[in-house]
C-alpha cells in the first residue's frame, strides 16, 4: 500500500513542530531544500505496492535514512538510534514533528542497504 500523508494543517498540541528548534541554516535543512522530493516521490509510486499489507514507508523517509547512512557509515540499527535522536535528521526525512518512535518497525525488513 502507499504511505499514508499526515495532515500539516492541523497541529498536534502534544507535539514538537521541526521548524521551531531548528537552525534553518544547518546543511542538512538546506541540502533537502535542493532535492526534489516530489519528483523522487512519483517516479517511486511505481515501486510501492497497492492492495493488502502494511501501508509503505514514505519514498523520502527510505531514500533520506539511505542517504544518512551511507553518509555516517552506520549499521541499520545505528542510523535509527541516531534518527530517534537528532531532529535535524527528522527533517531531513519529511517528518514535521519530533517522532519518539523508530520511523519503521526493527523487526520488519529494513528499507536501508
Amino acid at each position: 500500500m502507499k504511505h499514508r500523508n499526515c495532515s500539516l494543517e492541523q497541529d498536534d498540541l502534544r507535539c514538537l513542530r521541526l521548524v521551531d528548534p531548528i537552525d534553518m541554516r544547518n546543511e542538512l535543512v538546506n541540502l533537502a531544500t535542493f532535492i526534489h522530493w516530489d519528483s523522487f516521490e512519483r517516479k517511486c509510486a511505481d515501486f510501492l505496492p497497492f492492495g493488502t499489507g502494511r501501508l509503505a514507508s514514505p519514498p523520502r523517509l527510505v531514500a533520506g535514512l539511505m542517504y544518512l547512512q551511507h553518509l555516517n557509515r552506520q549499521s541499520d540499527e545505528a542510523i535509527v538510534a541516531h534518527w530517534l535522536e537528532n531532529s535535524y535528521l527528522h527533517d531531513f526525512t519529511g517528518e514535521t514533528f519530533f517522532q519518539h518512535q523508530p520511523p519503521n518497525h526493527l523487526s520488519s525488513p529494513q528499507p536501508m542497504a
